[in-house]
């Protein structure tokens, strides 16, 4: 544990580096929805599969080793748990590009899930003892634009590097690349004390299994905002893996138009539509989703303090907007229109990061934050990656037959039902937060 006074240049470090390997989790997670187009023509694979490879597999070991690696982080070192982890899922994405089948693409990616069971958990509960509690939201708002940078650039790196090198290629030079970085979060990154900033009465002696689960079973709050979270969770993962395909099959021929104005250099001698896919959607993803945590944060900073509701009320305006942007983007004629709709619905849709995760933070004692912000994660991650884009893949395999290449437009669409289902509980929640919130 580093004791020393820290400058508003090492916090500004600190969020720097947190969002640099939050980004690298992104990428490799992420990765594989625009590689699922390669994939599936070079492993033969079919909608299921994809959506098992790029949901369940991860899922399975990144929700289940979340909780017991969290409670290790209530009790050693958060940044050797985060270098570890980091190490660990870089190797396991770039040995995806060795797979032969389906698999040994499957358990590469539940390696995935192994390291990145121990990247998130441990960095909320780290920037809670960097940041006071008036300026959390805003600051894991930032933290959370790992979430639209590493998800655009997995798109854009996954288009380009398939495009000149190959998916093989694009799974190797990323994994390598979180590696190298490492090495190089370990040696910066100081350990805080443990609540230094909540305060004399802040707990900071570790707490036991039992004590964590009797404090969460008494807030409902705690549980509403979870299963909101990843109620909107699987619209938000099932759109990252599954809208590149999409706008592959339902607008491929229309995509080098909209680009047309681009500099030569940036296209090569007949791209095909993958390439084309990944500017598109990785512009929606970073602008949208960047202004839409930003939002999210200070509204809560600014609203949250004096009304504790807000952490609930401000993501549940955000899910009801988005219907009507999400019809317009699915349907869309062309992607003149579909752009613009599915930048503000990208934008909407990540509200809820700032306030919903700087209330978990609030909610609970500082020797239990790592481990209840996993317990969210658990929740959050089994139902959103695991649920999400399974969901969609096999309600598209359902439509093949009568809609073809069309079937995966109507199986995004019917899930519209998530986002109200999202805006419903943090409305049933709202109310019960200040009641909820820890002393």
């Amino acid at each position: 544990m580093d004791t020393r006074p820290t400058s508003k240049a090492y916090r500004a470090y600190v969020l720097f580096i947190l969002v640099v390997v939050y980004t690298f989790n992104f990428i490799d997670r992420q990765i594989v929805g625009i590689l699922a187009v390669p994939i599936k023509a070079d492993l033969a694979l079919s909608d299921t599969q994809l959506s098992l490879m790029g949901g369940l597999a991860f899922a399975l070991f990144y929700t289940f080793l979340g909780i017991p690696i969290a409670m290790l982080a209530d009790r050693k070192s958060r940044t050797w748990i985060m270098t570890i982890a980091l190490a660990t899922w870089s190797a396991m994405t770039a040995l995806c590009g060795l797979a032969q089948n389906f698999l040994q693409l499957f358990l590469a990616r539940l390696g995935v899930g192994v390291g990145e069971a121990g990247g998130v958990a441990p960095a909320y509960s780290l920037i809670s003892d960097y940041f006071p509690p008036e300026k959390r939201a805003r600051a894991l708002s930032i933290y959370s634009f790992g979430i639209p940078i590493g998800s655009a650039l997995g798109i854009l790196l996954g288009g380009v590097l398939t495009t000149y090198l190959g998916w093989r290629s694009a799974f190797i030079i990323v994994g390598l690349a979180g590696v190298a970085i490492a090495p190089v979060f370990r040696l910066t990154m100081r350990e805080p004390k443990r609540g230094g900033l909540d305060g004399a009465g802040a707990v900071t002696k570790p707490a036991g299994v039992k004590e964590v689960a009797a404090t969460l079973i008494r807030k409902p709050s705690f549980w509403g905002l979870s299963f909101g979270a990843a109620s909107s969770s699987m619209m938000g993962y099932g759109l990252i893996f599954w809208l590149p395909s999409f706008f592959v099959r339902s607008y491929g021929e229309a995509l080098p138009g909209f680009f047309a104005w681009m500099p030569g250099f940036l296209i090569p001698a007949d791209p095909g539509p993958l390439l084309f896919a990944s500017y598109f959607y990785a512009t929606i993803l970073l602008v949208g989703g960047v202004a839409g945590i930003w939002l999210g944060g200070v509204m809560a900073d600014r609203y949250g303090p004096d009304r504790k509701a807000a952490y609930a009320l401000v993501p549940a305006g955000a899910f009801i907007a988005t219907i009507p942007f999400f019809i317009v983007g699915v349907l869309a004629p062309s992607l003149w229109i579909a752009f613009p709709a599915f930048l503000v619905l990208q934008a909407l849709s990540l509200v809820w990061l700032g306030p919903v995760l700087s209330a978990f933070q609030h909610l609970v004692q500082p020797n239990m934050r790592a481990t209840a912000s996993a317990i969210f994660l658990f929740v959050n991650n089994l139902i959103g990656i695991g649920l999400g884009n399974l969901a969609i893949g096999a309600i598209s395999d359902v439509l093949n037959a009568t809609y073809g290449d069309e079937s995966l437009r109507y199986a995004i669409l019917s899930g519209t039902v998530f986002y109200v289902i999202a805006a419903g509980l943090f409305i049933f929640t709202a109310p019960r937060l200040k009641r909820d919130w820890a002393a």
